[in-house]
């Protein structure tokens, strides 16, 4: 793409030259595209909700309201912005280049707010969050309730969910895993780590012996992860330990597996803050351990948004301060 003059020849001998646009070799006339600023507002906030309703609830608006104004944004861009469906609104490829330059706008709004005085820039907004379904129902659950007494604003989304969602497409603001995510302009912190180890219930051993050696161990009914559906090794618990030769139930689900722990119907690797949510559970030769690191994933272009610096800052300290609570085993033993 390129720019010629375009000579303008009058009767008179007098020319004057206007700016003319090339595209794949064809010269035509420059055009401004024109829209309505108020109308980024909108697009911002059907992109974080992905749904129209919710978008007009946070925007205090009509739902139709917000329709129409995306509807004029794309029409005035002359771009289809969002890809709609039943399960709601997801963005195009220009919208998701599109979503970088009004974040910035809203960015830079909120520097004009801080930079006149006010006390402090609007923080408020929707955060979404990915994380495995465990350390997000039994742990990070508690911490967004916490998190939201301070922070009333801000409204958290948790996603649980076995696949890999890609930040950069923003299918979540903040992905909290046991590995090192790699990916392009990705911030990427080790924030803690937890421990994971043998658990059961008590009536499991109600007509068995308790374990006291891996010969032992080996002999008894084991839970476990379905080995076709983990997706990282780091998901890969049991196998620290060793590799029972009765597994009597398999599941994607940690939650699932804690309920088959709890009704006794075999042992399975838990991690530490699912069993510190519950002290019926008993230790299984507690010697027996194995640890996880845990990180945090933020996508460069989100760091400097007020609601993504408060939820991370938040997630940091809460996790630091949990440690003896993520690196430890509970002590209860067999009466």
């Amino acid at each position: 793409m390129g720019v010629l003059l375009d000579r303008d020849s009058k009767a008179g001998g007098t020319s004057r030259r206007q700016p003319r646009r090339i595209v794949r070799g064809v010269a035509k006339p420059q055009r401004k595209l024109r829209y309505d600023w108020n109308d980024v507002v909108y697009f911002l906030e059907v992109a974080r909700q992905r749904n129209l309703v919710r978008a007009a609830e946070k925007l205090k608006v009509d739902h139709t309201t917000v329709s129409r104004r995306i509807r004029e944004l794309e029409r005035s861009l002359n771009s289809t912005l969002f890809k709609r469906s039943k399960s709601g609104f997801t963005l195009t490829e220009i919208g998701l280049r599109l979503l970088q330059y009004a974040e910035g706008m809203e960015s830079q709004a909120n520097s004009m707010v801080e930079a006149i005085g006010i006390e402090e820039a609007d923080a408020g907004g929707a955060v979404r969050i990915a994380a495995m379904e465990g350390i997000g129902s039994f742990y990070l659950t508690k911490c967004i309730g916490d998190f939201n007494k301070v922070y009333p604003s801000i409204q958290v989304e948790l996603i649980t969910d076995t696949r890999l969602l890609d930040l950069s497409r923003r299918e979540a603001d903040i992905f909290v895993s046991f590995f090192r995510p790699q990916g392009k302009r990705l911030s990427v912190k080790k924030v803690g780590e937890f421990k994971i180890a043998l658990y059961s219930s008590s009536t499991y051993f109600d007509d068995r012996p308790y374990p006291k050696t891996l010969k032992e161990l080996a002999n008894h009914a084991f839970i476990n992860f379905i080995e076709d559906h983990i997706y990282s090794k780091e998901n890969r618990w049991l196998s620290d330990i060793l590799r029972p030769a009765h597994t009597v139930f398999r599941s994607t689900s940690l939650v699932a597996q804690y309920i088959a722990v709890s009704g006794g119907q075999g042992i399975a690797m838990l991690p530490s803050y699912v069993a510190a949510s519950d002290e019926d559970l008993l230790p299984v030769m507690p010697e027996l351990f194995s640890m996880r690191d845990i990180w945090l994933s933020v996508h460069e272009d989100l760091l400097h948004f007020a609601r993504i610096k408060a939820l991370t800052a938040f997630l940091e300290k809460r996790i630091e301060a949990d440690k003896a609570l993520l690196t430890s085993v509970s002590r209860r033993q067999m009466a």
